[in-house]
């Protein structure tokens, strides 16, 4: 079975195992688009599809309460477990590190804010957010980069799928000085992990109709170990004749994404190039507010934004944009199967933007993040019924 639809049918037989009636009452898009707001209350008083829920650091608790209220609005049968770790608040321990992480092996989704990473070295080089990756196995993190309708850019019409490698690489946590002023750092790539997240860049295209994968690498400066991710990339893409495989260096795909980024469709790259890419993508189309991501292992799937910011400086301004965590909500309960919620959340968002009466500050407006919320709430039963 392909990686991408191993990862959503496990995870769907799993919440469903526990939530039968929720499940058996929204297992196809046409039963749940035929449902009606009361038929969805039932829904939801009958048995709720348990999600964990991680607020963050920065913005992060006000982007989850805008979800909150939309679901509410919305009546998704949905239930939040919420939990809060933070390096940056002083809730931070190994206690609780375990209690988030039990929370997500049993309900198998979850939605997350940004874990804010202190660069203070205090004894342990991995992070709260890298440590809870890691253990989960979330190989591949999958941000799905595209112009709203309504919200024009530099460049407009775009549709790009960045896969980044998010358990090795630059992030492997494996720095020592080894001689005075002499710091090194190690930079782990496997065979085993490359071709994975590789498979999983070629089943995806392949799931969604995408026509080509792009891997993107240094290999030309480092030779064994971008080489061997571009080697299993190679190895990987003879398996899928029908998707067109093209290779690009990091650098100059930077520079195509600025100058003509419509030549892209899937890109697959290691971890620190994949931070970089969703930075500098989401920059083309609106910035870190607008763009969702997700992330996912064998078992699990996390939903958050795309670019990782804790935006700081917004918080209590009531100014942050929940355009990407709510979107990334809304692909979250497609995750679930519950296509109709699905549907209602993504299409509310994505009218009060192209309607362009209320936008939050980073879009070019004065809006706040309560007539944001409001707004999409406005425009979740636009007909009344």
């Amino acid at each position: 079975m392909a990686t991408l639809s191993c990862v959503r049918w496990l995870t769907r037989a799993v919440v469903s195992a526990r939530n039968p009636g929720a499940w058996r009452g929204l297992s196809t898009s046409a039963t749940a688009q035929a449902a009606t707001p009361s038929q969805a209350q039932d829904l939801r008083v009958e048995g709720a599809f348990p999600v964990t829920m991680l607020p963050g650091d920065g913005v992060g608790p006000e982007l989850m309460h805008a979800v909150k209220e939309v679901f509410k609005a919305a009546a998704v049968p949905v239930e939040f477990q919420e939990h809060h770790l933070s390096e940056v608040q002083n809730m931070a321990s190994e206690e609780k590190l375990e209690q988030v992480l039990s929370s997500m092996k049993e309900n198998k989704v979850a939605i997350i804010g940004k874990i804010h990473t202190p660069m203070e070295y205090k004894g342990e080089l991995a992070s709260y957010d890298m440590r809870l990756r890691r253990k989960l196995d979330l190989f591949a993190n999958v941000v799905h980069v595209k112009s709203l309708p309504g919200y024009k850019t530099r460049h407009n019409n775009l549709d790009l799928v960045i896969i980044r490698e998010q358990t090795e690489g630059e992030y492997s946590s494996l720095e020592h000085e080894s001689a005075r002023g002499v710091i090194e750092c190690l930079k782990i790539v496997t065979r085993t992990k490359s071709q994975r997240i590789a498979k999983f860049a070629f089943d995806y295209a392949t799931k969604k109709g995408r026509g080509k994968v792009t891997a993107v690498h240094k290999a030309n400066i480092m030779k064994l170990g971008d080489g061997l991710f571009l080697q299993c990339c190679e190895e990987v893409a003879e398996l899928y004749p029908k998707i067109k495989f093209e290779t690009m260096i990091i650098d100059n795909c930077c520079m195509q994404l600025v100058q003509n980024p419509y030549q892209f469709d899937v890109l697959v790259m290691p971890n620190l190039y994949g931070n970089i890419i969703d930075n500098l993508a989401a920059g083309l189309v609106g910035g870190a507010g607008v763009v969702p991501g997700e992330s996912y292992s064998a078992e699990y799937a996390v939903f958050e934004t795309g670019a990782r910011h804790p935006f700081a400086q917004a918080v209590g301004r009531n100014i942050a944009n929940p355009t990407a965590m709510l979107l990334s909500a809304s692909n979250m309960l497609r995750h679930l199967n519950l296509e109709y919620h699905s549907s209602m959340i993504a299409d509310a968002v994505k009218k009060v933007i192209k309607v362009g009466k209320v936008r939050t500050r980073d879009m070019g407006g004065y809006s706040t993040t309560t007539d944001f919320i409001k707004s999409v709430i406005g425009h979740l039963h636009p007909h009344g019924g």
